[in-house]
Parts: structure tokens; C-alpha cells; sequence
């Protein structure tokens, strides 16, 4: 197991270090020294627009005209410029109740969301001999910190005083000594350590892919092994890793096949194994290789696999003894096995049967089966997580898969899950073209390897919950065989003492990895947050985003632990309470009317929104498979991300010369409105665009202005907009056509592809488009025959409240 030994005595470092001593300058103020001086900064001084009192059944335009930024804490101006990045970590509320009993009153859930390993344009990275933390709690040195001399310093989670190393007096930045406050580590909020060697309990382990794909019948039909195989050998150079790096393959039906790689050999060997009830490895040295020494033979295996099973009658699946395989190759090492399957696991151990009726999939009672058939799957995750691999699973299946059960064999060892429904190279280019993209993203980017993350918070809060992919493997210490920068995480909290002496608090998140380079390094995350203790300041620092992902994690875990309508009524209630207490506590005087602080009016229509989201709606035909992934994505998705899919962006795009335009690293972008996800919105003369994250809906009205359709669709007319555009269910991009219009409307869309890692494939739709029916069901503040509309939500809202 990988712990996180205490540092050994550090040696004094050699001769630059060790100048005279200067005159310590005191720095400036701390968070340990903050006296009155924050409690005079009354939120309600500083954020009158956060508690505006809105009435949500008179105001319809609540939109923001583009993203909605983060709350920012009420902290002193030289605190906050140090503050984490809140796309990387943030609190539901950016102002912590000084008590349990105020954080009750307020009836505002209290939790963080991360997103530890995000892509980072500017990263300090420190290499140091020792690392400086604190002695009793171990937590890593801060800006949050104080420094009561130039040799001591207050920890800011536990406030136990430390003595300064002698090395730490010297700034590596400015070559200077004498003043430890102006190292990176404590002007730096998010840093990253190259750990010494008492942070590794063995060598940091090579990269190691491990490639298992599903050649039965069903597959070999989807066409998905040429694109595997051509991505692969595309992307081969660009795997992370070093000289070090080992690669294998395993191919199954009802046998396992392996791949002899050995160097020296004039072409890939197979290998059968056809007891799948007692699998055993054929040459367990060879099956594994080092990718460079073997790159033509890997290359020669991958441009020969889609033909070898072409003809293939199989329809047996065993993918349950291909995970056993799998993981009895990798235990020596650690690394990542990527699974491709197409159908039920049919055979073997961890076969499974259809739970799936069909003509339940539209009912309003209470939907079946969202948790496990069978422990087979989370018990191989855990054997996994614990010999450091992680497996990440590709389902692309028209048919039900189970992928409630199926998916535990990535949430217990810290993998991932790609879906892609309906799958076929040839019928469906959209889900073709997104499987591409995800794999030359998934195949090249970031990886952390036998990684462990603990979350830290200042003495008298507690975490009790997590959500998202690893195993907890004590209370605070998350198991994560594999990191990627597209994981995020949340976690619950409580209030376990009062905070009555405190002006700030801080949580840290520590991720100890090792790189693909082979390097043992520690990303540290500090955020600091004041201490409030009257009802209003804590509203007016709530972040309604953040409350919405922490909402939508904990609903998933309520609908597979109790029931989906137990969920719904979770999330509907969360709403209620926390505008019952608003109205209750902090308005002085009572109107009429359904109220709520500026700062949470949005949180009605998000949980609407949530609501209606494949993973909690019901009386609209949702196939079991579509439902689960959505839960598993609510659960994974970082917040920026998560937020896609529970509020869509639509915007009009045939007037965007009007939409103030934008420059954005020196391109002009337009900048159009977010408009309501209503109806009423749409007008026959517009052409609009709906982001859903994963897709863009180009939305084409029936009496759209033809100089738009021919300057941006090169067409004259709407009738003469191609049937395949509308038909073929989705039109790649937008064609390239040399006027004003086409590159204003490719700038935007392409601008809006950017802000995400994964790729969103592009439908072109009009009034008798196939997909109009989904284009319609992300119109949430519209009634359906089975939920209700925005006012009406509002309507019942406002009846509990009321009561």
C-alpha cells in the first residue's frame, strides 16, 4: 500500500543556502493574525447583489447573458489573490457557518468539488530534499500559513506551531534568504512537489496499457476493432511514458486469446486459452512488452487483428475470465487495462442475463435494477485498486448490456466510462466520429499512475461522504490507480466543532502520483474560506452551481441505495428548504410571492433541469444502459462539465453580428446571449445553436433568412438544405465558405469546442429532423406529458414554502 512516510531528518543544505542571517520583515498579514478586521467585512457589506431579494414567478429573464463566474470569498484583498482556482477546487459555500447548528438553520448543503488533476496552463513545480509540513497533521506548507518569525510557522489546519527548516530560508525564485513567506509554496495555492524517495514504498512503476477488446460476432459486426486498431497506431508515439513503457493485448470471445510480443520473434504469436473457468497465463513473460524494443510487432498485430476475426461466427462473450486474465498480467506492475465491450457477458464467471423490460422503460413508477446483479464486477475492482490497476471500460452496444453491474469494474479502481449507444461504423458516423475523438484523447493525454489523495480541512470540520471513481481506503485516503486530468470528485461535510474562535478555514487536497515519466510527484490544492456566523452571510456566499453538483452526486447515490423517487424528492425538497429558511431567517420583511437571494435564483430551474435529466426523469421512455451512464457521468464529471448536462446553453446564431464581439487571444469572437431553454424562445426566422456539452444541436427555423443559409450552409434555400444533413444525423462541421457569417458562426462554435476536453459532434436539424425530439426534451423550462414547466416547479415550490 502506498502511504505517505514522515519526511526523514533533512540534511542542511550546502553553501548558498547557508548566507548570514538577514532582518526578517514581517510579512503580510495571515490568516492565524486576521483579527475583527474580517468580521467588520460583513458580507452583506460586500455582496448586497448576492442577497437582492428576487421573485422567482414575477422575473423570467434570470439568465445571465454568458457563463456565470464563481462566487468570490469575502476575504482580504491579499488572501483571496492567492485563493485556489475555483474550476480546480470550490465549496458549496464560500462562507462556512461558525456552527453545525447555523449550517442546519440555513438548510444549504456544505460539501467541496474538485477536479485535482485538471489540465493546468501554469503549474509551479518545487524540487526540494524535504518537503515542509506540518508536524502533527501533516499538512503540506501554505499561503495560508503564518509566520510567527522568520523560524517558526502556525499551521493553518491544526495551529500547531513548526520550526522552519534551514533550507526553506532560502528562495529558490529570488535567490534570496531570509524570507520563507516569498517561497513558491506559500505563494502558490496549487503547487506540485517532485516527492523524494520516502514518498515511494517501491520504484515509481513504468506506464503499463494493457488493451483487452471484445472480436465476438456482435463486435467484429460494430466495426469498432479497425477504428481501435488505426487509433492506436496513430496515437502509439504520442502514449505517455518513457523508455520504460510496456504494452499487451488480449482478444476474447468464449476463449481468451493473448498476444506473444517477444522481441525476436518474425511476427505476433496467439495464444488460446479456451477453459475459461480456470484461466492461467500461456508465457506470462512475453505477453507484456516494452513498447519500444517491440514497436513493429505491436504495429504488425495491430494492422492484422481487424481481419483475423472478420469471418468469426462467435457470439459468446466472456469478459468476466478476460478480466481475471487481464488482472493476473498486470498485478506484478500496476498500469491500465482498457476494456472494449459489445454485449452481455454471456459466459463464465460474472455472466449476466437481461434485467431490462423494455415496456417499463417510459413508466412513472419507480425504475429497477440501477444497482448491481452481481458483486463479481466491485470485487475484481478492489483486488485491481489494490495491486494499482485501473480499469477503464468502453461499451458500445445497441443492445442492454447491464451497465449498472458492468460499471463497477471501473468505479472501485479509479477508472473511467465511455459509452457510446447504438454503436456502428457505417449507421452511425456521429457516435463513429465522437469514439475517434475520445480515443486519440483518452490514448494521449495525462495519466498519474498508483496515485492516493487525502482531503485535509482546518480542526472542527469533517468529511464524511466522497463521490466519484476510487476506492476509500481509509476515511480520508481515496485509492486511485489511475489519475486523468478529466476526473472530478465531491465530498460532504460537517461541522463537528463549533468554529467560534476562527476567521478563516482551509481544506487541502494532497494527490501523491507517479508520472508517466516515472517521477513520484504531490499536487497540492489550499483553499481558504471565512468563518460567518449570522444566516444571511452564509446565503449570500452559497454558489448554486457547486450546491447543484453536490445535489446531483448525492442524488445518485440515493436513487441506487433507496429509490429513484426517493432521489427526486431529495433533490425537489433541497430546493424547498433552503428557500423555506431564506424566507424564514434572513428576509426581514414577508411578501408575496416565491422568493429567493439573487445568488440562488437559478437553483430551482438547475434542479428542474436535474429533474429531467436522463439519469432521474421518468414517464419519458429512457433505456436502462442511457439512464446509468448518465448517473455515472454526474457522479465523475468535473463541475464545469456536469453543468452541460443539467442546464444546456442555447443561443441565436443568425444575428450574431450584433452579439458583441469579443477578443479572445487574438480572435474576434461573438459573444450572443444564453437564451431561455423554452418554446417560446424559437422563432422560424432563426437558426439557433443548443450546447448539451456532448452535441451541438444547429437548430435550423423553416423560414430562416436565405442570404444566413447561404453564407454560412452554402445552400439557397431552406428546402434545399440536404436531406443527409438533416437525415444522416449529424453534418461533421460546418463547411468552410469564404464570407463574414461562416467565420463568425465557425469562430463561435469552435471557440465553445475549446472550453472542453472531450469532443462535441455537431447535428444539423430542422423542423423534420429525426433528433428534434431530443432537441425538445433539453427545452426544461417546457411541460412535457410526464413534468412539469418551470412556473409550474416554481408554482409547487412555492406552495411547500408557503405552508
Amino acid at each position: 500500500m502506498l502511504g505517505v512516510p514522515k519526511p526523514s531528518p533533512v540534511l542542511l543544505p550546502p553553501q548558498p543556502y547557508s548566507l548570514p542571517s538577514q532582518q526578517y520583515q514581517q510579512p503580510p498579514i495571515g490568516p492565524a493574525q486576521l483579527s475583527s478586521s474580517l468580521a467588520a467585512l460583513s458580507l452583506q457589506a460586500q455582496a448586497p447583489e448576492a442577497l437582492r431579494v428576487v421573485n422567482l414567478l414575477q422575473e423570467r429573464n434570470l439568465l445571465p447573458p454568458g457563463p456565470i463566474p464563481a462566487p468570490t470569498p469575502c476575504l482580504p484583498q491579499d488572501l483571496q489573490k492567492l485563493n485556489c482556482n475555483p474550476e480546480v477546487f470550490r465549496c458549496t459555500l464560500t462562507s462556512i457557518p461558525q456552527t453545525q447548528s447555523l449550517l442546519n438553520k440555513a438548510r444549504l448543503p456544505l460539501g467541496l468539488l474538485l477536479h485535482p488533476f485538471k489540465d493546468l496552463s501554469q503549474l509551479p513545480v518545487v524540487t526540494s530534499s524535504s518537503i515542509v509540513r506540518c508536524r502533527s497533521c501533516r499538512t503540506y506548507i501554505n499561503p495560508f500559513v503564518s509566520f510567527l518569525d522568520q523560524r517558526r510557522w502556525k499551521c493553518n489546519l491544526c495551529y500547531r506551531v513548526n520550526d522552519v527548516p534551514e533550507e526553506f530560508m532560502y528562495n529558490p525564485v529570488s535567490r534570496s534568504y531570509g524570507e520563507p513567506h516569498k517561497r513558491p509554496e506559500v505563494q502558490n495555492a496549487t503547487i506540485e512537489f517532485i516527492a523524494p524517495s520516502e514518498y515511494m514504498l517501491r520504484p515509481p512503476q513504468p506506464a503499463v496499457y494493457l488493451f483487452v477488446l471484445d472480436v465476438s460476432h456482435n463486435a467484429v459486426e460494430t466495426g469498432y476493432i479497425d477504428v481501435v486498431c488505426q487509433s492506436l497506431l496513430e496515437n502509439l508515439n504520442s502514449l505517455p511514458g518513457d523508455s520504460r513503457t510496456k504494452i499487451g493485448f488480449i482478444t476474447f470471445d468464449s476463449m481468451i486469446h493473448f498476444y506473444n510480443l517477444q522481441e525476436g520473434l518474425s511476427q505476433p504469436q496467439m495464444l488460446i486459452v479456451s477453459d475459461t473457468e480456470d484461466i492461467f497465463l500461456p508465457t506470462p513473460d512475453s505477453l507484456l512488452v516494452n513498447l519500444s524494443e517491440c514497436k513493429e510487432l505491436v504495429q504488425d498485430l495491430l494492422k492484422s487483428l481487424p481481419q483475423m476475426f472478420a469471418k468469426t461466427m462467435e457470439t459468446q462473450s466472456a469478459l468476466g475470465p478476460a478480466l481475471q486474465a487481464a488482472f493476473k498480467l498486470m498485478s506484478p506492475t500496476g498500469g491500465r487495462v482498457s476494456i472494449f465491450q459489445t454485449q452481455l457477458p454471456t459466459l463464465g464467471i460474472g455472466a449476466l442475463g437481461s434485467r431490462e423490460d423494455p415496456n417499463q422503460r417510459s413508466s412513472a413508477k419507480d425504475v429497477q435494477h440501477l444497482s448491481p446483479a452481481t458483486d463479481f464486477y466491485k470485487k475484481l475492482a478492489l483486488d485491481c485498486s489494490g495491486q494499482q490497476v485501473a480499469v477503464d471500460l468502453f461499451l458500445l452496444s445497441a443492445q442492454y448490456c447491464d451497465l449498472a453491474t458492468l460499471g463497477c469494474i471501473s468505479r472501485y479502481s479509479a477508472g473511467s466510462v465511455f459509452f457510446y449507444p447504438s454503436y456502428h461504423n457505417q449507421h452511425t458516423p456521429a457516435q463513429t466520429e465522437r469514439f475517434q475523438k475520445d480515443l486519440k484523447r483518452y490514448l494521449t493525454r495525462k495519466i498519474g499512475f498508483e496515485a492516493v489523495m487525502r482531503i485535509r480541512c482546518t480542526k472542527g470540520l469533517s468529511i464524511h461522504t466522497f463521490h466519484g471513481n476510487f476506492f476509500v481506503r481509509s476515511t480520508d485516503l481515496l485509492s486511485l490507480p489511475n489519475i486523468n486530468p478529466d476526473a472530478g470528485f465531491a465530498v460532504q461535510m460537517s461541522i463537528e466543532e463549533n468554529l467560534l474562535d476562527m476567521q478563516v478555514v482551509s481544506f487541502q487536497a494532497a494527490l501523491l502520483y507517479t508520472s508517466s515519466k516515472g517521477e513520484r510527484r504531490i499536487r497540492v490544492h489550499t483553499l481558504c474560506l471565512p468563518v460567518v456566523n449570522s444566516i444571511s452571510d452564509i446565503f449570500a456566499g452559497a454558489d448554486v452551481q457547486a450546491i447543484t453538483g453536490l445535489l446531483a452526486s448525492m442524488a445518485v447515490d440515493r436513487s441506487v441505495t433507496a429509490s429513484l423517487t426517493d432521489a427526486r424528492d431529495a433533490m425537489t425538497n433541497a430546493v424547498i428548504d433552503s428557500l423555506t429558511s431564506y424566507r424564514t431567517s434572513v428576509l426581514a420583511i414577508q411578501q408575496p410571492g416565491l422568493l429567493a437571494p439573487a445568488c440562488l435564483r437559478l437553483l430551482p430551474l438547475y434542479i428542474l433541469g436535474l429533474l429531467k435529466q436522463k439519469a432521474f426523469r421518468t414517464g419519458t421512455s429512457t433505456r436502462l444502459d442511457d439512464r446509468v451512464f448518465a448517473m455515472c457521468q454526474l457522479k465523475c464529471q468535473p463541475l464545469a462539465y456536469l453543468m452541460y448536462l443539467v442546464h444546456p446553453s442555447l443561443y441565436r446564431l443568425d444575428t450574431l453580428i450584433n452579439e458583441g464581439p469579443q477578443n479572445i487571444d487574438d480572435h474576434i469572437i461573438s459573444q450572443p446571449r444564453v437564451l431561455q431553454l423554452s418554446v417560446e424562445k424559437l422563432i422560424r426566422e432563426g437558426v439557433f445553436l443548443m450546447d448539451t456539452g456532448s452535441e451541438f444541436y444547429f437548430w435550423v427555423g423553416r423560414n430562416c433568412n436565405p442570404v444566413f443559409l447561404r453564407q454560412v450552409l452554402g445552400v439557397q434555400s431552406y428546402a434545399d438544405v440536404p436531406l443527409n444533413m438533416f437525415r444522416m444525423l449529424h453534418f461533421n462541421h460546418l463547411p468552410e465558405l469564404d464570407t463574414a457569417e461562416s467565420g463568425r458562426t465557425r469562430a463561435f462554435i469552435g471557440w465553445l469546442r475549446e472550453q472542453r476536453p472531450f469532443y462535441s459532434v455537431l447535428h444539423v436539424i430542422g423542423e423534420e429532423s429525426p433528433l428534434k425530439s431530443i432537441f425538445m426534451q433539453n427545452m426544461i423550462e417546457d411541460r412535457t406529458e410526464s413534468a412539469l414547466s418551470y412556473y409550474e416547479f416554481l408554482l409547487h415550490v412555492q406552495q411547500q414554502v408557503s405552508k
